[in-house]
């Protein structure tokens, strides 16, 4: 792949199952070196994306190459040149990490010499040192999904995906696991990664927001971010799922959202007493206000706004 081509190219990309469209004619490009994380909730058609990219299963219609092979007709030669990390992740419970790295390391055709170097490497870079010896089925959920890193990139492939790789671990083994994949990326790795939590999309150089299996944005988090238009509010609140339906209907609320046990609430520029209004509306509902708050936007403010959208251009 020469150094100037894109890693990812995919356009109009389809996946149809029976009548169901989990895929919708989707098209983007990634470059050599990036991180691009597909976000969206469950069911909104990126594991979808990312197995039709890594040739587990073809496209209805559509075209895509990763690191210069097409997806439909170079399945072999793709997954030569691709690291694959499943959700669940595809280490063998019987076998030491070291075995399993021995074992994907002769599937991808990894000599002894050329093996053992790379183990090396490995070891340095993803602190493997202390459980090589220990088998998987004992690991803590992060130490597996390191092995499962490693086995994904064991043979050192240009392009990764990594699908929702960091479900199910504490949040110190979620930012170490980022550390590594921002080093992947420094290395000239490019890595496309599923998530559905924004705190780890904000860490991607470039984000697709999907929905319904659509595209519905696409640009880095800040400029998502900084595009959003309107201004968010926080409510602190008593019962936070009967304020949500309390300010649905009111005019000057563009949309809001739940953001655990708080209200989030977007209104246009300009709009006169944002917390007055909301008090009032929530008093009149017998729903007590602990605190309200502006605050700056995120990507979920951003993804419920494209979101709302989206489903309003469908209606028309």
């Amino acid at each position: 792949m020469a150094m100037h081509e894109a890693a990812v190219v995919v356009h109009d990309l389809t996946k149809r199952f029976g009548s169901f469209v989990a895929v919708d004619r989707i098209s983007f490009s990634i470059e050599r070196g990036e991180v691009f994380g597909f976000l969206g909730p469950n069911g909104a058609g990126k594991s979808t994306t990312i197995r039709m990219l890594s040739g587990l299963l073809l496209p209805s219609e559509g075209t895509a190459t990763v690191a210069g092979a097409d997806v439909a007709r170079e399945a072999e030669e793709l997954r030569r040149r691709i690291g694959y990390m499943p959700q669940l992740f595809s280490l063998y419970s019987d076998l030491t990490v070291e075995e399993n790295l021995q074992f994907y390391g002769g599937l991808y055709g990894l000599g002894p010499s050329t093996l053992s170097g790379r183990m090396a490497q490995l070891q340095e870079l993803l602190g493997l040192g202390e459980v090589l010896g220990r088998l998987t089925s004992t690991l803590s959920t992060g130490w597996r999904q390191r092995a499962a890193l490693a086995c994904a990139i064991v043979h050192e492939p240009p392009v990764v995906f990594l699908d929702e790789p960091t479900s199910g671990v504490d949040q110190s083994a979620r930012q170490q696991f980022w550390d590594l994949i921002a080093d992947l990326a420094a290395d000239g790795t490019t890595v496309l990664v599923t998530t559905h939590l924004m705190e780890e999309a904000e860490r991607c150089t470039r984000l697709g927001m999907i929905s319904r299996g659509k595209i519905i944005a696409m640009d880095s988090p800040h400029a998502l971010m900084a595009g959003l238009d309107g201004l968010i509010f926080v409510a602190e609140v008593e019962r936070p799922l009967e304020a949500l339906q309390a300010l649905a209907g009111q005019p000057w609320v563009r949309d809001s959202a739940l953001s655990g046990s708080r209200v989030r609430v977007r209104v246009a520029d300009g709009t006169a007493d944002v917390e007055g209004q909301l008090r009032a509306v929530l008093d009149s509902a017998g729903i007590a206000v602990e605190r309200v708050r502006e605050t700056r936007p995120s990507l979920e403010d951003v993804f419920v706004a494209l979101v709302g959208d989206a489903g309003e251009g469908e209606a028309a």
